[in-house]
């Protein structure tokens, strides 16, 4: 099963980094106010990541909860 998650993820990663290296042109990202002209591609990767980062983060703290009330059963 293991397998199969890191061939998921390395689809992912793979599918990613073709969409961002085929839209290279530059954007204007607007946030709170700020705007910041940047390329298209760069924007990807610091959602994905951000993406990453965060969905871990939850599913880890999802899982340390389950397990909590697990205990407490």
């Amino acid at each position: 099963m293991r397998w199969l998650h890191l061939a998921i993820i390395a689809f992912f990663v793979l599918a990613a980094v073709i969409f961002a290296t085929q839209n290279l042109q530059e954007i204007n990202v607007s946030f709170w106010g700020l705007s910041v002209r940047m390329r298209l591609a760069f924007v990807i990767v610091i959602v994905y990541v951000l993406g990453a980062i965060t969905g871990g983060g939850l599913l880890a703290m999802i899982r340390r909860s389950y397990e909590g009330a697990k205990i407490f059963r």
